[in-house]
């Protein structure tokens, strides 16, 4: 499977309140539809498969959330693709691929959640890369 677009259709967020006792953060994803896409103007050899998504950033006690909805589009092998867009009528998808594409959603999101959460000067929804002393002293 090769990633050959990804894009945000709308973002949703607010922020509430400031009261961030006993905040709890939550994420989640959901897959909205996956269907085959036909495109003119890509030559794949393999099907194109697109997926819509949201996902969801909630600060609990209704303290603030960030909601992104977005397109993915995938080139895989066309079997693959059949399974897929069969499993999906009864909105079921291969483990493999679910995974695959709640890793790509991840990447490509967390990056404008990291972005406005520092502008609207919430936690990190994340825990951010940090040097820590190991308190030796050479």
């Amino acid at each position: 499977m090769k990633l050959i677009g990804f894009n945000l259709t709308k973002m949703d967020l607010e922020k509430k309140s400031d009261n961030l006792k006993d905040l709890k953060i939550s994420t989640s994803i959901d897959i909205l539809d996956v269907k085959e896409v036909k495109s003119d103007f890509l030559n794949s050899s393999g099907s194109l498969m697109g997926v819509k998504f949201e996902y969801l950033i909630n600060y609990e006690k209704d303290i603030a959330f960030l909601k992104f909805y977005g397109n993915i589009v995938v080139s895989m092998d066309p079997k693959q693709a059949d399974e897929i867009t069969s499993k999906w009528k009864d909105k079921k998808l291969p483990e493999g691929f679910k995974l695959a594409i709640f890793n790509i959603i991840l990447r490509k999101s967390t990056i404008k959640a990291l972005q406005f959460e520092e502008e609207l000067n919430l936690p990190l929804h994340m825990p951010f890369p940090s040097f820590k002393s190991t308190g030796k002293k050479k």
